[in-house]
């Protein structure tokens, strides 16, 4: 289906690609991996024909189309959010445009027995078969769905793009990009945005679509929900592995075991030969064994390893000046945009050297109360940092904020002060930007590296308050690692706001649960807090709806007994009631178009009515609106089925 041949990328006499190769098929699901640097998205802009490589080229057929989704974009604000997810299928609407223009042509001709006019019904004829086999009639509804799934509401979709962050409007690109039902989907740290619950969506619709896809992620778990092929570029080479990633390395390490054990077994034999050889070269009575072994050694093809890539991040925080014994205090602090209230009456109290976490769904509040902390934005209530708390600060969108034509040492050289600034070099090191990469621009780093760039500020001056927002968006698993190693190693206090139950295990020792405004407290960590809500991942906290640790408890026992409250029984039916009524009245529309097309049809097999071309035209709008109303009865039956299996 896609073919990248003998692809070869150098940057000022540095080889990032060297002469790989391999094949994409249909149906297969493909983890790209490796170190942030390593080439990854660099390949998925070649796939996508959006960057050239030195050499090399890639092959499809013309007939396959390939859908890109980078990790920034230029992004659209001037539609609702329904109208620009909706520009996915702008061809398709374009020709039901021209359909409709066929139909007024029709109606208003009367030279029914014109080649001109038969032209004319064919056309049209032609155009609504194409337009039935492209699902049309579909499109407001696969929106809809698609919108939902990644996370918007319905009051959501007529409101104006603009008004959502950058990370909500990146959900209508990928939401565009799903819709237009590509051969090929190419997309590069898709989850970057999403909650958990998106996550799970995204997960189920590229495994039950039959699309190829190649996708670079540093979540473990999204990548073996998704993928049966691992390729990893390593050193500018690559491995393929026809698995998912955890089997990939499994077998990557046992690969390597083996490549070590048959080298070191045929280094013994070569030396063993080599010894012969030199102790008997001299005795003519051995010079026939020595010569057979001399060729023996000629012989050898020496067992390759493969290489590792040895570089690693050195990530250690500076020992922080001691804080007071209660860094961060809030009294019934709450924050209203308008009448939306985000939270309000949150009362919590961190104590020095506490590591805890923000976790709940996306938008309900968790980078706001991080800069109520940081005093960003104004807030109601009693909000108290404590003695000598100097705060270090990695925002979401930090990596973006960096100026792309500063170079990675220059952009910490303007905001490091005092003798800090001896160090510069060392900290880039650390950070594997040493030597010639201090010189890159920002704007040819790959996104793992802007983060790690980023985080490089929280270095430049000892702090006792950690406060990081989503800090392992873009950093690779090895980097990932040595972030969280760093973090349990600080001497300070941390707040960490992420969705990664893998990272936050081992460093938390207190969860802050935000939902429905309100901030809910569990001591313990990650898992000691899954578990007490009988649930064991951060997915099911956000399919989750209480308010409260205790309603959580309360709802469990009930749906566990098989049980509803009055009013929620009271609801469940009223919907019901009502999703049968849409159902038994599109049903009754559908009888009745039936029967038209019936009597219309017995018409047409007279000899007269045979002869009328108006006829035809009838027939025709008339099976068009069956097939909308076909269509349209098939989703509201769904829905109905929908509803009453998850009630």
């Amino acid at each position: 289906m896609l073919s990248v041949e003998n692809i070869t990328v150098e940057f000022g006499g540095f080889v990032l690609l060297n002469d790989i190769s391999f094949v994409i098929n249909k149906n297969e699901r493909v983890a790209l991996v490796g170190k942030n640097g390593a080439g990854k998205s660099t390949l998925l802009k070649i796939m996508a024909g959006k960057q050239m490589p030195t050499h090399g080229s890639i092959a499809y057929p013309k007939d396959i189309s390939v859908g890109y989704l980078p990790q920034q974009m230029t992004l659209s604000d001037s539609r609702t959010v329904k109208a620009e997810a909706s520009t996915a299928f702008e061809h398709l609407q374009k020709m039901e445009r021209d359909l409709e223009k066929l139909h007024i042509q029709l109606a208003e001709r009367t030279d029914y027995e014109s080649q001109e006019y038969g032209q004319l019904i064919q056309r049209a004829s032609d155009l609504q078969e194409l337009l039935q086999l492209s699902g049309i009639h579909n499109f407001e509804a696969e929106v809809e769905k698609t919108l939902l799934g990644l996370g918007f509401s319905r009051s959501d979709f007529d409101r104006p793009t603009r008004e959502f962050s950058g990370g909500w409007r990146m959900r209508i690109e990928l939401a565009k990009l799903l819709l237009q039902n590509h051969d090929v989907l190419l997309l590069d740290e898709p989850t970057n945005h999403l909650d958990i619950e998106s996550i799970q969506w995204l997960e189920n619709f590229l495994v039950s679509h039959s699309t190829a896809v190649m996708l670079v992620s540093h979540d473990r778990a999204f990548l073996d929900k998704v993928t049966n092929r691992t390729i990893e570029i390593m050193l500018g080479n690559i491995h393929d592995y026809k698995v998912n990633y955890s089997k990939y390395v499994e077998l990557r390490n046992e690969r390597r075991e083996q490549q070590l054990r048959a080298y070191e077994n045929q280094q013994k034999q070569i030396k063993e030969t080599e010894d012969f050889i030199e102790r008997f070269r001299y005795k003519p009575t051995k010079s026939n064994q020595v010569q057979s072994r001399i060729k023996q050694l000629e012989k050898i093809e020496i067992i390759e390893v493969d290489e590792v890539d040895n570089s690693k991040l050195n990530l250690k925080f500076p020992p922080s000046p001691r804080s007071g014994s209660y860094p961060v205090i809030m009294e019934n602090v709450s924050k209203k945009y308008g009448d939306h209230t985000v939270f309000s009456d949150v009362t919590l109290t961190i104590e020095r050297g506490e590591k805890v976490a923000f976790v709940g769904k996306n938008g309900e509040g968790k980078s706001t109360l991080v800069k109520c902390i940081m005093n960003e934005i104004s807030f109601d209530g009693k909000l108290q940092l404590g003695h000598n708390v100097k705060i270090g600060y990695f925002a979401q969108n930090q990596a973006q904020l960096l100026d792309e034509n500063l170079t990675v040492f220059e952009t910490i050289d303007y905001v490091a002060v005092g003798d800090i600034r001896t160090k510069i070099r060392d900290i880039l090191g650390a950070f594997m930007f040493g030597g010639e990469a201090s010189e890159k621009k920002v704007k040819v780093l790959s996104g793992g590296e802007r983060a790690r760039l980023a985080m490089i500020r929280l270095l430049l001056e000892p702090v006792n308050l950690l406060i990081l927002d989503e800090p392992t968006n873009h950093l690779d698993m090895a980097s990932k690692d040595v972030l969280k190693k760093a973090i349990r190693e600080f001497d300070g206090t941390a707040i960490i706001v992420s969705h990664d139950r893998d990272f936050l295990d081992g460093i938390v020792s207190k969860v802050y649960e935000f939902g429905h405004g309100k901030v809910v407290e569990h001591l313990g960590g990650i898992y000691d807090f899954l578990n007490r809500k009988n649930i064991d991942n951060l997915q099911a906290l956000e399919l989750a709806t209480p308010n409260s640790a205790q309603n959580v408890s309360e709802m469990n026992e009930t749906t566990s007994a098989g049980k509803l409250s009055y009013q929620e029984q009271k609801e469940r039916n009223r919907l019901t009631r009502k999703l049968e009524k849409e159902v038994a009245d599109l049903e009754s529309e559908i009888e009745s178009i039936e029967k038209e097309i019936e009597l219309l049809e017995s018409q047409l097999s007279t000899q007269k009515g045979s002869s009328d071309t108006s006829l035809y035209y009838k027939h025709l709008k008339l099976n068009t609106k069956l097939d909308t109303l076909m269509q349209a009865w098939e989703n509201k039956q769904n829905e109905l089925n929908d509803f009453l299996n998850r009630t």
